[in-house]
């Protein structure tokens, strides 16, 4: 019928039939003969405003078929500018039932896109032109508030219960500047469904807005407790930059209102959510409120959700000291050692007098654990630092001790911290500092051995080494590695001194058999000449005195396994001093096989230290036994070997018994 009367040769209703006729074909699936139609109406040089609108909602159903929604949505706001009802009159006389929810529902989300500036990002309009003739003038559109709010309105008069229409409407009435029409619409909305989160976020702005704070609040709760905050990341591209920094002021001043007020669960989790509205509104990111809501994660035990928060300030700025150090707080009470530490340390560096404060705000059980963990990591440090010089790096790492050791006498005037202060100081190279700091922490004649030694250390720095022997002696006798660790601190020609003088007044007090104080220069002995065997002799026999045998035992293994060069005298003796620990430790076979080896190195000196010490006939009691179980197991060779040697020392029968028994039992087999 549509062809017949275009056919025809009046031109009257041409754009009307070719609007019908688009409408025909778009119904019978032709979507190519529908836009050709519809187009021909659009471009004609003076089209009738009803046809046209018909074609632009043709146009507009197409489009959403072929996947261009935005287009979709500037087709229909064109329409509504050419006017509404006729435009409402379109969709409900010809875009099908079946169609219309899917219609609304691009219109929905398109218009929203509009108003978050999401689709054009270079301003808040976007304009198409066309031929300047007739009506197509009216397609000159500046997609902007008043554009999305006609095509909102359309949206609200053809489904009024639908609240995400009555929403666009409001939003973009705010746009417009008409915030008391947004309030009113809203409120509608929510008289409606008073939980419903989006108008909630709406409404709370709005009142901020006029500056009625209480109502603001209110609202504010009633969203925190819809539990639905999410709904705040699309509205806040929607409102003006002014209105977002009120939100986030608003929002961070009333968490702080909290947190001075109560600090139960439920107020910190309150605080929280204000604070989250206040980072949403900053974009994501406000310093401030961050830092805020971790340390209340924190206070709720929720320490990988704070740890989170923290890490998004550090991101942004990694030598935040509050992040820094409210993290290595974090990992502090999860007991996560390394991390605590490595935290705090880089807190320090930045800004110590920050830091220190925090640490002291601490619980003692908290600020013990704080600095002990600090003094071990920074002890660790500098011994190995101390041990192994000249390796890159050294200087910087010497300047984060110093960090450390001088954040500890801060926080805690310890005597080891003060140590280990002093000593990062020698490392260093500043000697005269250091001194300064030990008179002034432990006075000029310190009580304290581990300072009296680290006193003694630094007299050597002017050649006094009788004076330094005797602290060293005492700190050896309590912590031979702390001393070993001090004597990196003197050069390898005043050890030699110091080695020497303390093995001397060693000796001297071994005769006047004051073993325990001489057991102290010996050990200094010792370390400062590098586990020298002359020493280590001295010291086992000390120990031997002491009745310390299993110490004096490391001592002669040390010297035996240097055994090089030294004569067969002097290895026989140490073999009998080894042997005759062993028997005191009742490790029989051992000292067997020591003693062994001395009557094989040198007899006459074995045979004369033996009868000296254990004694002859002891020791060939033992030489028995050790036999005995040899040939109890069927060893003949090495049973026969210890009979023989014992045998040396004492012609004992029973060993003569046992020997004769060997000859028997062993007929068959190749003894020698």
């Amino acid at each position: 019928m549509c062809e017949r009367l275009l056919a025809a040769e009046q031109g009257t209703y041409h754009n009307t039939l070719l609007a019908l006729r688009g409408f025909c074909s778009l119904h019978a699936q032709d979507h190519h003969g529908a836009l050709q139609d519809f187009q021909r109406v659009i471009e004609h040089d003076s089209p009738h405003p009803n046809s046209c609108i018909k074609a632009l909602c043709g146009r507009g159903l197409i489009r959403i078929a072929g996947g261009s929604s935005y287009l979709t949505a500037l087709d229909y706001i064109t329409a509504c500018q050419l006017k509404l009802e006729e435009t409402l009159f379109t969709i409900k006389s010809y875009v099908p039932w079946n169609q219309r929810g899917l219609l609304l529902k691009v219109l929905q989300e398109e218009g929203q896109m509009m108003l978050q500036k999401k689709r054009y990002p270079g301003g808040s309009s976007v304009s198409f032109q066309k031929k300047q003739t007739g009506l197509c003038t009216f397609l000159t559109l500046k997609v902007d508030a008043p554009g999305v709010f006609q095509l909102a309105s359309l949206l609200v008069e053809l489904d009024s219960s639908d609240e995400a229409s009555r929403i666009l409407c409001a939003d973009a009435l705010y746009q417009m500047g008409r915030g008391e029409e947004a309030h009113k619409m809203l409120s509608l909305a929510l008289s409606r469904n008073p939980q419903r989160a989006p108008v909630l976020a709406r409404l709370a702005l709005l009142q901020l807005k006029r500056g009625f704070v209480h109502d603001g609040n209110q609202l504010l709760k009633r969203l925190i407790r819809a539990g639905d905050s999410s709904c705040l990341l699309p509205i806040l591209d929607i409102f003006q930059d002014e209105d977002r920094k009120l939100l986030q002021s608003h929002c961070r001043w009333r968490a702080l209102a909290i947190l001075r007020g109560k600090q139960e669960g439920a107020a910190i989790k309150e605080a929280i959510a204000h604070l989250s509205f206040a980072i949403l509104a900053a974009g994501g990111y406000a310093e401030d409120c961050l830092l805020t809501r971790a340390r209340c994660y924190g206070r709720l035990g929720q320490m990988k959700t704070a740890i989170f928060d923290f890490n998004a300030v550090l991101k942004e700025d990694p030598s935040n000291v509050q992040a820094l150090s409210g993290r290595g707080f974090v990992h502090l009470a999860l007991r996560q050692q390394k991390e605590a530490v490595q935290d705090l340390i880089s807190a320090l560096k930045v800004e110590a007098g920050a830091v220190i404060p925090a640490i002291l705000s601490l619980k003692p059980e908290a600020q013990g654990l704080v600095t002990g963990w600090l003094l071990q990591h920074g002890r660790a440090a500098l011994t190995e630092l101390v041990a192994t010089k000249g390796l890159p790096g050294e200087e910087k790492t010497l300047g984060d001790l110093l960090t450390v050791a001088k954040a500890l006498t801060k926080i805690c005037r310890a005597a080891q911290h003060h140590i280990f202060y002093i000593d990062v100081l020698m490392a260093n190279g500043r000697h005269q500092e250091a001194l300064r700091h030990l008179q002034e922490a432990f006075g000029h004649c310190p009580a304290e051995d581990f300072a009296r030694a680290r006193l003694a250390v630094l007299q050597l720095q002017s050649r006094n080494v009788a004076g330094a022997a005797a602290p060293l002696s005492v700190l050896a006798r309590r912590d031979e590695k702390d001393l070993a660790f001090l004597l990196n601190f003197v050069d390898t020609k005043q050890q030699q001194h110091l080695a020497q003088a303390a093995g001397q007044e060693g000796k001297v007090l071994m005769k006047s058999h004051q073993h325990e104080q001489a057991l102290g220069y010996l050990s200094l002995a010792v370390l400062a000449s590098g586990d020298s065997p002359r020493y280590l002799r001295r010291r086992a026999a000390c120990l031997t005195h002491l009745k310390n045998h299993e110490k004096a035992l490391k001592d002669m293994a040390k010297v035996i396994q240097g055994h090089g060069c030294n004569s067969p005298k002097t290895r026989a003796g140490d073999h009998c001093c080894q042997g005759f620990l062993l028997l005191a430790l009742a490790q029989e076979e051992a000292a067997v096989q020591h003693y062994m080896q001395a009557l094989q190195l040198d007899e006459p000196l074995a045979l004369g230290t033996i009868t000296a010490c254990p004694g002859r006939e002891s020791l060939t009691k033992t030489f028995h036994r050790i036999a005995q179980r040899n040939l109890e197991k069927q060893r003949y060779e090495e049973a026969w070997k210890i009979t023989d040697y014992g045998l040396k020392i004492d012609k004992s029968s029973e060993l003569q018994k046992l020997k004769a028994r060997l000859k028997r039992e062993a007929s068959s087999c190749s003894i020698h």
